[in-house]
Order: structure tokens, then C-alpha cells, then sequence
């Protein structure tokens, strides 16, 4: 080996990256985005030990003096259902419903929980047979269980994002998209076609994935096989657009690496596949809520874990659907051969 040709290959290729100001920007900007993004996230300047969930408004002087408690965040739930189930995932460590008679429901399993539920009982219940038990029954949720939707969600987002952006501004760079717009071949042809071939690899990683990890841990599968495939189909559809609405355009491979994970990462921070948002930045929650991963993340699991059927997440297929559709036309229309 040649020590003085592998130096020479070394700073060329340090030139080629410096020289590229929009790649550089990107790599330095990056961290600092994301360090800025969790602690905007997280700016919560009274860190709560307790979630407890809130039904209803308070009735009396005994109500309103619980819900003034420190160090426990009360936050408000429109639909019962949904409270019960974030009780049952330990998302919340209590709920309350003050609608009526006072009653409350609570995991036995939360260690959390049962902390919330003497403090409740300390405040409302005099006698303490006033206030009413609910105990969530069933399985207790594994952390695994709760987290691996999101784990093959973000499987279609990298596989979706990666293996189309950069791959077509990698194309654009050396030269292959030129020779293609020599042929018959139009714009919306070429992205028709990536999108399918992509579609079809992260289909079988996914049912791979899915059969492998399931035969691993044996984790719930409670709704529709059909719901969760139509999910992760209209998730990568709408991902795998939005990689070639980057790549429209871009000629460094930097640059669209820098713009794929300053869109990549917010996501898989924001969209609840690791923690729950429960109790975080209410900005924070608002962003999530325009993000597709999000989406797909909340309609997987609950597929996954409530038993959810098509028509349950049909307005989140629909979503990411629409979205998939409008960033189609935007890449079609912005693309360019070189």
C-alpha cells in the first residue's frame, strides 16, 4: 500500500466536502437543531412524578384541592376510552372521572399507579368507600409490546427516505439520470417506478420483521392483519414521496443526507414511538400531529394493541394517503434530470 496515494485520496476528498457549503452547513447545524429540539421538547419547568387523567370538571373544594396538588400533572381527557388505555399502557398513572360520582380506574401492575391512587383516596374518599375502584384488567403491557409499531414504522420511514432520496441525488451526481432522460422514459415514470420497487422491498422487510420479532417475543396482535398492512402501505407511500420531493432537485449527496435527517429525526423523536407525549410541550404535541410517522405510529398500534379494524384507521390511511398524493405531484412537477 502507498501511503503517500492514500493521503493524497484523503485530502481530495476532505476538499470536495468543504468545498460543498451546503453539506458543510448541514453537518454543523444538524446537532445543534437537535439538541435545541429536545430541549424545547422537554421544557417542562416542573418535572411531575404523576400523570393522572381527568374526566370531567371538579364538583367540590375537596376536587379542585386535588387537582392544585405539586409534582402531579392532571391532564385533560376528552374520551374515556382512550384514557382507559393509556392507563392499561401505564401512558398515565391514573384516571379520573369527575363527571358523576367520583370513580377512578388503575392499573394494578403501575407502581406509579398505586402511589396516584393513595394520593386520590387521601383527598376524596371520606368515607373511602365515596369514591368508586376501576382496576384495568388484562395482560400488562411490555415496554416491547408498546414500542415495536413505532420500531417498524421508522423500518418504512429510513427504508422509504434513504433508499430513494439519496439514492436518485446519488444518481443525479453521477450522471445516471442524464443518460435515462435520453430514453422514453418521463419524469412521472421514473418516480412511479421507484416508488413501486421501493413499495415492494419494504413490504417483504417489513412481514419479515414483523414474523421474525413475533416468533422472538410473542408480542399482542389483537386487530387486522388487513388494517396494519393498509397502514404501513399508505406510511411508506407518503414517506417515500416526501424522500423524492428532496430529491427533485438537490445535486449534493451531503445536502440531501443534512435535509433527510433534519426531517427523519424531529420525527422518530415526536411521534411517540419510544415515549409517550403525555406531559411534554404542548408545542411539541401540536408538531407531532402534523408529522406522518405520527399517524402511522398511532394507527399500527392501535391495530396492534386495541384491536383496531380498517375502519377504525381509516382516516389515518386516508391522511397519509393524501399526503402521499400531493408530495407525488410536487416531485413530478420540481423534478429534474440533472
Amino acid at each position: 500500500m502507498n501511503l503517500e496515494r492514500i493521503l493524497a485520496v484523503v485530502k481530495a476528498r476532505n476538499r470536495e466536502f468543504y468545498r460543498d457549503k451546503a453539506g458543510l452547513s448541514w453537518n454543523i447545524a444538524m446537532p445543534v437543531v437537535m439538541v435545541l429540539g429536545f430541549a424545547f421538547i422537554f421544557s417542562n419547568p416542573d418535572q411531575d412524578l404523576y400523570k393522572i387523567g381527568v374526566l370531567g370538571e371538579p364538583s367540590n373544594v375537596q376536587q379542585a384541592t386535588l387537582l392544585e396538588v405539586r409534582h402531579v400533572q392532571f391532564i385533560r381527557q376528552d374520551d374515556p376510552a382512550a384514557a382507559i388505555a393509556k392507563v392499561r399502557y401505564h401512558r398515565i398513572d391514573l384516571l379520573l372521572d369527575l363527571r358523576a360520582a367520583p370513580r377512578y380506574w388503575v392499573n394494578a401492575s403501575s407502581p406509579n399507579g398505586y402511589i396516584a391512587e393513595r394520593l386520590v383516596l387521601q383527598a376524596l374518599a371520606d368515607p373511602p368507600s365515596g369514591i368508586e375502584r376501576q382496576e384495568v384488567t388484562g395482560r400488562a403491557l411490555r415496554y416491547v409490546d408498546w414500542v415495536l409499531p413505532g420500531v417498524l414504522a421508522i423500518n418504512v420511514m429510513f427504508s422509504s427516505l434513504w433508499g430513494v432520496g439519496w439514492v436518485i441525488v446519488r444518481y443525479r451526481k453521477n450522471g445516471v439520470l442524464r443518460r435515462l432522460r435520453a430514453t422514453p422514459l418521463t419524469a412521472s415514470e421514473f418516480l412511479t417506478a421507484q416508488i413501486l420497487s421501493r413499495l415492494l422491498v419494504v413490504g417483504i422487510v417489513n412481514v419479515l420483521v414483523f414474523a421474525g420479532t413475533h416468533l422472538l417475543l410473542g408480542f399482542p396482535m389483537r386487530g387486522s392483519y388487513l388494517a396494519l398492512a393498509l397502514v404501513f402501505l399508505a406510511g411508506a407511500i407518503a414517506l417515500v414521496s416526501l424522500g423524492l420531493t428532496v430529491s427533485a432537485r438537490i445535486r449534493s449527496e451531503e445536502l440531501a443526507d443534512g435535509l433527510l435527517n433534519l426531517m427523519s429525526w424531529p420525527m422518530m423523536v415526536l411521534s411517540g414511538v419510544w415515549f409517550s407525549l403525555e406531559g411534554t410541550n404542548v408545542w411539541a404535541q401540536r408538531v407531532a400531529e402534523l408529522l406522518p410517522l405520527s399517524h402511522m405510529v398511532d394507527a399500527a398500534r392501535r391495530v396492534m394493541l386495541d384491536g383496531a379494524g380498517v375502519a377504525d384507521v381509516a382516516v389515518e390511511i386516508g391522511l397519509l394517503l393524501g399526503l402521499g398524493i400531493v408530495l407525488l405531484t410536487l416531485s413530478a412537477r420540481a423534478f429534474r434530470w440533472q
